[in-house]
């Protein structure tokens, strides 16, 4: 049942409790409007809501009581509509602030899913290493039991290439899967995007791009902050290695402070200092590439 329906009723009901508002022997107009007035201030839901409105409603109903015989039509036109309007608007604002309630239910249940896939990605990816781990331990024992014969030890190293070479790229894709499901984690949390990322032999490589800092200046921008951020929430999702901050400009001393200005960041967003290394390098930066976060895998 919409709020409207639920509260016309108690309009009528409130009409029949108030018999003696004022004016009730000489202007039935002014008590049915206080009676729908009183009905709305008194609704357990929307009572406190649309408090302008209520007053406009408050102050239109006390000019009709006052309206000489003239002015009456008009009046009574304005003290309606003025009553109908605090009714619509105290319905609207509850409307409102329910739908936000249902938006804010919404993205919570958003982020435990995302939570959800990204626990199973781990789980997945550890129930990988572990039986990557148990099939190199007996490619292992293949090999020395048969080291007497050298066809035997060929064919056993090329069984064990394979093998690891297959569970290396499972291993991979999982990991990729995992780091994907933690960065849309990442920034649902934050509410902020993180940086480009690519995957090398030394770890997951975020690029900032110039844009991230004050021009000529170490300080980072907004945008600059809004990525540090996003990258500290990343870093407390799961199991992360090391983090080595790099940032190039061709003054070496600018390029350090920089580095250092995303240290402190991070930190600040509760990534622990000792897994942070920071420096500069006196490379020019590019539009694209002004510092560098490698996380190790």
């Amino acid at each position: 049942m919409s709020l409207r329906s639920k509260f016309l009723p108690a309009c009528l009901l409130a009409a029949i409790a108030f018999p003696s508002l004022a004016l009730a022997a000489d202007d039935p107009d002014v008590v049915r409007l206080q009676a729908r007035l009183s009905a709305l201030r008194n609704d357990p839901l929307i009572g406190r809501l649309a408090a302008f409105e209520q007053m406009e409603a408050r102050q239109a109903i006390d000019a009709l009581a006052q309206a000489r015989r003239n002015d009456r039509p008009g009046a009574l036109y304005i003290a309606e509509r003025r009553v109908e309007i605090a009714e619509s608007a105290a319905i609207t604002e509850a409307a409102r602030r329910e739908l936000g309630a249902l938006d804010l239910q919404r993205t919570e249940l958003l982020l435990q899913a995302s939570r959800r896939d990204a626990e199973r990605a781990r789980q997945e990816a550890e129930r990988l290493r572990i039986q990557s781990q148990i099939q190199a331990e007996e490619a292992e024992r293949l090999r020395l039991a048969a080291e007497a014969e050298a066809a035997a030890r060929t064919e056993a190293e090329q069984a064990l290439t394979s093998v690891a070479g297959k569970q290396t790229a499972q291993l991979s894709a999982a990991r990729r899967k995992e780091a994907a499901l933690a960065r849309q984690e990442a920034e649902l949390v934050s509410g902020a995007k993180l940086p480009p990322s690519s995957f090398e032999s030394r770890g997951e490589v975020f690029v900032l791009p110039a844009a991230s800092f004050a021009s000529g200046k170490p300080a980072l921008a907004e945008d600059g902050k809004a990525a540090a951020g996003a990258l500290a929430t990343y870093l407390q999702i799961g199991k992360r290695g090391k983090v080595r901050v790099e940032a190039f400009e061709k003054d070496a001393k600018l390029a350090r402070a920089r580095a250092e200005a995303i240290k402190a960041a991070l930190v600040a967003g509760g990534v622990p200092a000792a897994q942070i290394t920071a420096t500069g390098k006196a490379t020019a930066a590019t539009a694209k590439k002004a510092a560098e976060v490698v996380v190790a895998q």
